[in-house]
């Protein structure tokens, strides 16, 4: 069980940062209001764990205007989508 466990990566147990990653990975990339929409989190909330997943080098992120409005979008980096199969792997083993 203790193998198992040390698999599991701490920067995915929270439910908002496991769907922005599991977003981010089945997409090249999407915007902060599209996450919102799929995700169904506030701004500030948004924000915040976005922020987490970028400090851990896990997300990226790259600012540009669409008709003049500031646009932010998101996508996961290799070393991200790296440490995310494994924790889902882990899961995976968990499970059976």
């Amino acid at each position: 069980m203790k193998e198992l466990l040390k698999d599991l990566n701490k920067a995915f147990e929270n439910k908002i940062r496991l769907g922005i990653m599991s977003a981010l990975v089945v997409n090249d990339y999407l915007d902060f209001n599209s996450l919102k929409d799929l995700l169904g989190v506030t701004d500030g909330n948004l924000a915040s764990h976005l922020k987490s997943l970028e400090k851990s080098k896990y997300v990226s992120f790259k600012k540009e205007f669409l008709d003049r409005k500031p646009n932010t979008k998101y996508s996961a980096t290799n070393e991200g989508i790296k440490a995310f199969e494994k924790h889902i792997r882990a899961i995976e083993q968990l499970l059976k």
